[in-house]
């Protein structure tokens, strides 16, 4: 069966954001606000299975000052947050290139017609800044763009994936999620959705159980061999893994 539409996490998935991205753009954020703050690779890795760089920023400000009142922390946090944001996309993003093999398989989903979409926990506009950045005018060709103000992607029953299936008006057997994590991978099959797993460094070696496949890199795949690999007939009745994907460890979004 062919495909008729891809849905796409954003970190780590379509570029390698984390390390290069938005890690320095905090540091740099809480640089600037004048925090003594300044994590390692390792250190921002492992707070990745925080949800949103609120939660970790908003962690390291209570160690910083644990007697500092829960609304002074918010407001601090807000900022940091704003600041963070605003560093990604005017200085970090522009540095980013895309993941091997991505630019390749859009430019051939659009000549072929079918569906790209986004479903992530990242922020719109870092969504729409790394489209634009990395694809141009195919940007403009997502749809929907499902991110953080959409909603919580790790919820239970996998809310986003189901909305943005329903938006693209396509069967289970002809849509394919393309994810870096293990729990990218159980959102998707939660909502019944095939997934394809391209892992990174930070990625490697997480249980990808239930993937239709799992490979280091999109590079030199093609939508008739994803769609042979990942999408059978019996895709069409693909069953919702056990666990719902709030159970799981790495929460990502940034």
């Amino acid at each position: 069966m062919p495909l008729r539409a891809l849905i796409f996490d954003v970190d780590g998935t379509l570029a390698d954001t984390e390390r290069e991205g938005h890690l320095p753009a905090c540091n740099e954020a809480f640089a600037r606000l004048g925090y003594p703050v300044r994590w390692t690779w390792e250190e921002f890795k492992a707070m990745l299975i925080l949800p949103r760089s609120a939660a970790r920023m908003r962690l390291a400000l209570s160690r910083l000052e644990p007697c500092a009142l829960p609304e002074e922390i918010e407001a601090r946090v807000a900022a940091l947050v704003e600041l963070k944001g605003r560093l990604y996309i005017e200085k970090y993003l522009p540095r980013l290139a895309l993941r091997p093999g991505v630019s390749e398989l859009i430019e051939e989903a659009l000549s072929r017609g079918v569906r790209l979409a986004i479903v992530s926990s990242s922020r719109e506009a870092q969504i729409e800044a790394l489209l634009r950045h990395g694809l141009g005018r195919a940007a403009r060709s997502f749809d929907p763009i499902l991110g953080q103000g959409a909603g919580l992607k790790t919820a239970p029953d996998s809310p986003l994936y189901r909305r943005c299936v329903a938006a693209l008006g396509t069967a289970q057997g002809e849509t394919l999620a393309i994810e870096d994590s293990q729990l990218g991978l159980q959102a998707a099959r939660a909502a019944g959705v095939a997934c394809a797993v391209f892992y990174n460094d930070y990625t490697f070696g997480e249980s990808f159980a239930g993937a239709a496949l799992v490979a280091r890199s999109l590079e030199g795949f093609r939508l008739d061999q994803l769609a042979a690999l990942c999408v059978t007939p019996e895709a069409e009745e693909l069953p919702p893994l056990g666990a719902s994907a709030s159970a799981l460890g790495r929460a990502g979004g940034s």
